[in-house]
């Protein structure tokens, strides 16, 4: 063991530096210089014996034995350049010509020498280099044909008979022993190629058993012709089923064309592409199916020497994870949103508030002062009661204005408490509906009250109630021209009570629409206000329909009316769980394009 591993690292340190980081490549280059060192060495080690027992050489024998030089020379040349495949076709061409030149002096195509001529294309084959065995090949027939050739025509010298068995023997023997050390050349080559391929494939599985990224390869058209055993884990479904189109199969169908677009621009444009996407992942629970966010990254897939002008090119992507930080992007957006909007409420807060609270303020202080000043008593008492009557109708009015904004705020926080009781509706809805039917004539607008008298008992707060029925109506009054009509009525629709607030108004647009319950808005810009209030009557509306588990939807269209339908169960049923916010928001029901905006108020989850 000792003597080979010095004959080891002799071999190595003739090795180029090109070869010497390549396991398989690094044992090409030992395989081609150690037989023909040691081969030659052994020649010229034996040469002096040679001499003492055949006596003097003839100019053959010194011509024979100065070839093996050639040998030495070419594990030379690859020890400086590493050019392997072009010292294995020098090596050819000084083998043939060892052996026609021992072959034109001993016989032709009958001699010893010619058995030699197999092994050439033997020896290429060490090469793994097509066009050296074929080159090989050809240079051994060509040999052949013209050594048989000159024998025909007589050109050579016939060959000793007495001699002719002995170099014969000495021929076939020398030859099978060359082609046995080719043949365990090759089966040791064989044997380091298998070995560094399962040290490879070893590392491979390691690679994909534990690397959590997904490695596919695709055609140009998504479908997938590889992917690594992490898909298991990622998706929850064996690999075969992720063929072919699979994949594609799990993909959103609403990322499905930007799937394909980045899978399509990476194979036709030679240049990476990322995408993100949803991939339908199975789960153990239920056997059921949820949906995690990917992000793919593709480029080209490079084409093999041995495949060049493929006409479909493909890709390789690399697949990861990224729900989670979809998760906190979606959390930084619904957090970046909420604080735009309670910006947009404190401004809307301060712009309603300096004109709800300005011109009451101004009125309770004006009056107050002039009934206040020495010659009080010059004014006679129909003046007086009218200034009385304008400071207490201030003074109300910044009542409304503070009762809604604490009642906001309960809300908002969750501490508004109802009390839910039977009571039978009819009768705090037409008590609503006369309280304001005044206001409702004073304003020259017809109020229909449709109230079936066999309407069923219901469970909930009567002041609630009452509360939610005075604000959509004086809303619908507030809004509504002279010669308008407010239509409220109510009905049973299965175990709901169903309240529609109905008027021939100015209507919503459709972009207020998409606001109208927010806390202080009002529709159309501040300072185009032709009504008093602050924007709270809808929003208050909202959060006590919510509390009672029920619905409200609100239809509009511009210069034709609004109808405010709310739907409250008949037997309440607190919620399972408060929510942090009992304030309800508006979904809408109806996406662009259609005039008409339906727009529902759900409970918060």
């Amino acid at each position: 063991m000792t003597v080979l591993k010095l004959i080891r690292d002799c071999l190595d340190a003739l090795l180029h530096p090109s070869a010497r980081y390549y396991a398989l490549t690094s044992a090409r280059h030992r395989a081609f210089m150690a037989p023909r060192l040691l081969g030659s060495l052994a020649a010229f080690a034996a040469f002096p014996v040679y001499l003492a027992l055949r006596g003097a050489p003839s100019a053959l024998e010194v011509g024979a034995f100065a070839w093996l030089i050639a040998p030495i020379l070419l594990s030379w040349f690859l020890s400086r350049t590493g050019r392997y495949e072009s010292a294995h076709v020098l090596s050819s061409l000084a083998l043939a010509g060892l052996v026609m030149m021992v072959a034109v002096t001993t016989g032709g195509i009958e001699s010893f020498a010619a058995a030699w001529l197999v092994a050439i294309p033997m020896e290429a084959s060490l090469s793994a280099s097509r066009r050296v065995v074929a080159f090989a090949s050809a240079l051994a027939l060509s040999c052949a044909v013209a050594l048989i050739v000159a024998s025909s025509l007589g050109l050579l010298p016939e060959a000793n008979a007495s001699a002719r068995a002995v170099f014969m023997a000495f021929g076939i023997t020398s030859a099978t022993l060359y082609a046995a050390a080719l043949a365990f050349g090759a089966e040791s080559l064989a044997r380091t190629g298998t070995a560094l391929l399962n040290v490879e494939e070893d590392r491979y599985r390691l690679l994909a058993r534990n690397m959590s990224d997904v490695i596919s390869r695709h055609r140009r058209n998504g479908a997938v012709q590889f992917i690594s055993p992490a898909a298991e884990a990622l998706l929850g479904t064996p690999v075969s089923r992720l063929a072919g189109h699979g994949l594609f199969d799990r993909v959103h169908v609403a990322d499905r064309p930007a799937y394909l677009t980045a899978l399509s621009d990476a194979a036709r444009g030679g240049e990476a592409r990322s995408v993100e996407f949803r991939l339908r992942r199975d789960t153990q629970r239920a056997r059921g199916s949820d949906f995690i966010w990917v992000e793919m990254r593709c480029r080209p897939l490079a084409q093999t020497p041995e495949q060049p002008g493929v006409p479909e090119s493909e890709v390789v992507a690399v697949m990861r994870d990224v729900t989670d930080r979809k998760i906190q992007e979606q959390a930084l957006d619904l957090a970046r949103t909420a604080a735009e909007q309670a910006d947009a409420s404190k401004s809307r807060f301060l712009a309603t508030m300096s004109h709800e609270l300005r011109t009451p303020l101004n009125a309770i202080i004006g009056f107050s002062e002039m009934i206040a000043q020495e010659d009080v008593l010059m004014i006679d008492a129909i003046r007086r009661k009218e200034y009385a009557q304008l400071i207490n109708d201030s003074g109300q009015h910044l009542l409304s204005v503070v009762n809604g904004i604490l009642d906001m705020s309960k809300m908002e926080s969750g501490n508004f408490e109802i009390a839910p009781e039977p009571f039978a509706p009819r009768g705090p809805l037409l008590s609503c509906c006369n309280l304001l039917a005044l206001k409702a004539k004073e304003s020259g607008i017809d109020l229909v009250t449709r109230a079936p008298e066999d309407l069923p008992d219901m469970t909930g707060d009567p002041r609630a109630f009452k509360q939610i029925v005075l604000n959509l109506v004086s809303n619908a009054i507030k809004f509504t021209e002279r010669g308008g009509t407010v239509t409220v009525s109510a009905t049973v629709e299965g175990s709901r009570l169903v309240l529609r607030i109905a008027d021939n108004g100015v209507g919503i647009a459709a972009d207020d629409l998409k606001r109208i319950g927010d806390p202080f808005f009002q529709a159309g810009k501040t300072y185009q206000r032709r009504h008093e209030g602050t924007g709270l009557g809808l929003s208050i509306v909202k959060s006590l329909v919510a509390l009672h588990g029920g619905e409200m939807t609100v239809q509009s269209k511009v210069d034709e009316g609004t109808t405010v339908a709310v739907a409250l169960p008949l037997a309440f049923t607190p919620p399972a769980e408060a929510p942090p916010s009992n304030i309800a928001t508006l979904n809408p029901a109806l996406r662009s394009g259609i005039q008409d905006k339906t727009w529902q108020v759900k409970k918060s989850a």
